[in-house]
C-alpha cells in the first residue's frame, strides 16, 4: 500500500494500527434527520484525502465528496432524501434530487417527462430513487493492497412489464484519491426494452467558481435549447453567481484515446495549491457528454454527464431513431473512474491526458 508518500506491506500497517480505520475504509450508518431519516449511507475514506458517501437506498449513488476537507460537489437544498418521498409526477424528481458526486438517470428513460409507448414517464427516470438490494461490503486485503468494494443491485420492473437490472460495484483503493464505478445492466425480461443511462456528476463551490477551468477535449459542442444557441463558446467559462440565470445545456462529443477512453476535468489552480476533479470513462459505451451549466444564485453547479444517448425525452429519442434498445438477456457494461488531481504537477498531467486524444486525432 502506498500511504502518504511511503510504501507499506500489510504486515507493517497492521503493526502500526489498532484498527484499519486509522488509515481509511467504509463506515455504514443510517441518516436520522428530516426527510433523510432511515436512509442507509456508507462513508468511504481512501486515506489519500478523498472522502465520499454512497447511498444504497438511492440507487447506490454518491452524494457528498470532499478532498482534504475541501468540498468538491454541489448539494441541493433537498439534501439526501429518503426514496419514500419520491413522486413520479412530471418534474417532481427535482424535490428529491441531491446532486452530489453522482446521480444516475435512467434506466428506461431520462430527460423531460413524456408519454411514450403507452407509458407516462417521469423526469430522469427511477434509477436514483430505487433502493438497492443485495447490498454487500466486500472490502478486504488483496496482498499488500486494501480495496474498499461496495456492491448493490437496482431493478426496474413491473408485472406484465419490463425488467431491467443494474448491478453496481464501487471500488476505492486505500492510499489513492480515486474511485471506480462499474455497472452491468441486463434485460432479464422476455421483450426488448429501451435502455438509457446518464451519469450526472456535479462539481460545486468552492471547486466551481469564476477561476475554475474546464478541461474537455470536445470535438463538437451544440446547444440543446434555442436560447442557449450562440453561447457554445461560453460552455468552458463560469461567471460568479448570476441573478435570474437560466440553465444552459450543451451536447459534446469527446475525443477518446485508442482504447476508447475519454477523460475530462474541472480544476482550480488557486484552490489549496491546486485541486482538480477528473472523470475517465469508456466512450464506446457512453459516446455522449451532456453539460448542464447552471450558474444562478444558490443554484451554482456544473453538471458533466456521460450518457449513452442525447438527453431528449424518450418519445423524442424514439422519433429521432436514437433510442437505445436492450434485447432479452442482453447485457451492457459501463465503467467510470473518478478522482482528484492535487498540485501543479498532477493538474498538468491531467491537462496532458485530456488534450492528447484530440491532438492524436487531428481534431
Amino acid at each position: 500500500m502506498r500511504f502518504l508518500g511511503k510504501s507499506y506491506t500489510r504486515a507493517q500497517i497492521e503493526r502500526y494500527t489498532g484498527n484499519l480505520a486509522q488509515i481509511g475504509g467504509a463506515r455504514h450508518y443510517e441518516l436520522s434527520e428530516g426527510s433523510a431519516r432511515l436512509t442507509r449511507a456508507v462513508d468511504v475514506e481512501t486515506g489519500a484525502g478523498l472522502r465520499f458517501t454512497v447511498l444504497p437506498d438511492r440507487g447506490m449513488d454518491i452524494s457528498g465528496a470532499s478532498f482534504r476537507g475541501v468540498n468538491l460537489v454541489y448539494r441541493t437544498p433537498n439534501g439526501e432524501v429518503h426514496p419514500s418521498y419520491y413522486s413520479p409526477r412530471g418534474d417532481e424528481w427535482m424535490r428529491t434530487f441531491f446532486a452530489g458526486l453522482l446521480t444516475t438517470c435512467g434506466l428506461r428513460s431520462f430527460g423531460p417527462p413524456c408519454e411514450d409507448d403507452g407509458e407516462s414517464l417521469p423526469l430522469h427516470g427511477r434509477a436514483n430513487v430505487t433502493p438497492a438490494r443485495a447490498v454487500q461490503d466486500r472490502s478486504g486485503w488483496f496482498g499488500d493492497e486494501y480495496l474498499v468494494e461496495l456492491r448493490g443491485t437496482v431493478e426496474e420492473s413491473a408485472v406484465f412489464g419490463p425488467r431491467i437490472r443494474l448491478e453496481r460495484t464501487i471500488r476505492a483503493r486505500l492510499g489513492e484519491a480515486s474511485l471506480s464505478v462499474e455497472d452491468v445492466v441486463t434485460n432479464f425480461g422476455y421483450a426488448p426494452s429501451p435502455f438509457v443511462i446518464l451519469y450526472h456528476i456535479n462539481p460545486g463551490f468552492p471547486l466551481l467558481d469564476g477561476s475554475a477551468e474546464l478541461l474537455l477535449a470536445s470535438r463538437s459542442c451544440t446547444a440543446y435549447e434555442d436560447y442557449a444557441r450562440g453561447h457554445e463558446r461560453e460552455a468552458w467559462s463560469f461567471p460568479p453567481p448570476q441573478p435570474g440565470w437560466r440553465e444552459q445545456d450543451f451536447l459534446h462529443t469527446v475525443a477518446a484515446d485508442a482504447q476508447g477512453q475519454a477523460i475530462f476535468g474541472l480544476v482550480r489552480q488557486d484552490l489549496e495549491g491546486g485541486i482538480g476533479l477528473w472523470v475517465r470513462y469508456d466512450a464506446t459505451s457512453l459516446p455522449y457528454l451532456t453539460e448542464w451549466k447552471m450558474v444562478g444564485e444558490a443554484d451554482y453547479v456544473l453538471g458533466l454527464e456521460p450518457c449513452n444517448a442525447p438527453v431528449y425525452s424518450r418519445a423524442e429519442l424514439r422519433a429521432r431513431g436514437q433510442l437505445p434498445i436492450l434485447g432479452p438477456g442482453e447485457t451492457k457494461t459501463m465503467k467510470l473512474q473518478i478522482g482528484v488531481a492535487s498540485g501543479r504537477e498532477e493538474i498538468e498531467a491531467l491537462r496532458s491526458s485530456v488534450e492528447s486524444p484530440r491532438a492524436g486525432s487531428g481534431g
